[in-house]
């Protein structure tokens, strides 16, 4: 009985916001004029009708009505407690078999949470976005995620010179994030096939073909993005930055221009400039809209030149950014990237988002890694540790360091440390306000 009346099990009924206490208070008081129901039909009963001598024992009537009636109340507790518990246990089981152990009010109460989260738009693309996707899902699933549309290489490139489609390289990555589903089903969404599948197929990634394959079926790539979505059970949405076929060029160092995405690492240096064609690529409405009602923006993680600066150059994006009044975070890589950030710091990738969008100011604060190894990574990884030095000049946002890094992979971010810290900067953000606000009405 004890673990039935545990708090992890049934006083997660009277959690908020699960919308469910006004129900049970509904059938409480239903069943409680039932009850007054059949008490008044059996004092009628008793008063016309002669009941045989057995009757007084089984009905208790050798107790003193307050002890009958408290007997009985416990009788309606424990039994109203047990079948709640079943219930409970019986409903994870046939709706959500991955919630059985009476998880499906946990289920449920974060579901509930979720939809009154923060309206957040993530935007990059690569393998830097979907990790910070991963963490954040947990806290909202009023979340906008804008992708890069300028991949040209490996299997996503393949797909867009074949099929002319947008790359769903990125958007596939970020949709098996975002999703609600079996971990089965997103790690086959997220399968490549090797070379041993034969030359038509090797290389490809399952879930490109699957989205590449759905636009072919509902007729366009929104539809193929909303319906994967839809059958993923996607928390938020993935909106592509452009529809527009556009290609990703760079200004090298000894004025040649690379041209194409996956081009730019291979000169070994990074770039003066990264520039987008067509220049006035239309961005995709949703995507405005979502910078236009975000409350928190998140820009990065992701490759600096190739995934994240491609989203700002759509000039319907960089221009909702600046004039959005959202709370704004970047987010500093954790490592450089051989060939776009040889030897950057947390400054000079700001620094050179803030040039590509002739801005003076964009984000609030500067999220980086504090977690730095105290050995070099190794030689053929390419990489170094992406210093944020206190006195480097941010160009009046405020850094913020924080532990970010994944100690199983130390080129990336671990997603539940990265949603904490994004999180906690939102709502400290938000109390500062309100003292501040508090402040000036003294």
């Amino acid at each position: 009985m004890r673990s039935l009346l545990s708090r992890t099990d049934l006083s997660k009924w009277l959690y908020f916001g699960l919308h469910i206490k006004r129900w049970l208070a509904l059938l409480l008081i239903s069943i409680a004029i039932m009850g007054l129901g059949f008490a008044y039909l059996l004092r009628e009963a008793y008063a016309v009708y002669a009941f045989p001598s057995w009757a007084s024992e089984v009905t208790l009537q050798f107790m003193p009505r307050w002890a009958r009636g408290l007997l009985f109340l416990s009788i309606a507790s424990s039994l109203g407690v047990f079948s709640a518990w079943r219930l409970n246990r019986s409903l994870a089981e046939a709706v959500a078999p991955q919630a059985r152990g009476g998880a499906l009010l946990d289920m449920v109460y974060a579901r509930r949470t979720q939809e009154r989260g923060p309206r957040i738009v993530a935007i990059g693309g690569g393998t830097g976005l979907s990790t910070m996707l991963r963490g954040i899902k947990r806290y909202t699933s009023n979340v906008t995620a804008i992708v890069t549309v300028a991949d040209d290489g490996g299997s996503s490139g393949r797909l867009r010179r074949d099929l002319q489609v947008i790359p769903p390289g990125d958007i596939r990555a970020c949709i098996a994030a975002l999703a609600d589903a079996e971990p089965l089903v997103t790690e086959l969404f997220q399968y490549r096939f090797n070379e041993t599948s034969g030359d038509g197929i090797a290389g490809h990634s399952f879930g490109n073909l699957f989205i590449a394959a759905m636009a072919g079926v509902t007729g366009s790539m929104e539809a193929a993005i909303a319906e994967t979505s839809r059958v993923l059970a996607v928390r938020g949405r993935i909106v592509p930055s452009t529809m527009e076929d556009i290609v990703l060029s760079a200004k090298m160092p000894d004025g040649s221009t690379v041209r194409g995405e996956s081009r730019l690492p291979a000169s070994g240096v990074p770039p003066l400039a990264v520039m987008i064609e067509p220049r006035n690529a239309a961005a995709h409405p949703a995507a405005v809209h979502a910078i236009a009602e975000a409350e928190l923006i998140v820009i990065g993680p992701g490759s600096l030149y190739t995934s994240v600066l491609p989203n700002l150059l759509v000039p319907g994006i960089g221009q909702a950014l600046r004039d959005s009044r959202a709370f704004k975070v970047y987010i500093s890589n954790v490592a450089t990237q051989r060939g776009e950030t040889n030897g950057y710091s947390a400054a000079d990738h700001y620094a050179a988002l803030l040039r590509h969008l002739g801005a003076n100011w964009l984000a609030d604060v500067i999220l980086a890694n504090t977690n730095l190894p105290s050995e070099p990574f190794p030689e053929p990884w390419g990489a170094e540790p992406v210093s944020a030095p206190g006195d480097a000049d941010y160009a009046g946002a405020r850094l913020v360091l924080a532990d970010l890094v994944d100690p199983e992979r130390r080129l990336r971010h671990d997603s539940e440390k990265l949603a904490s810290a994004v999180m906690r900067l939102y709502f400290e953000r938000d109390l500062r306000q309100r003292v501040g606000e508090a402040a000036l009405a003294r």
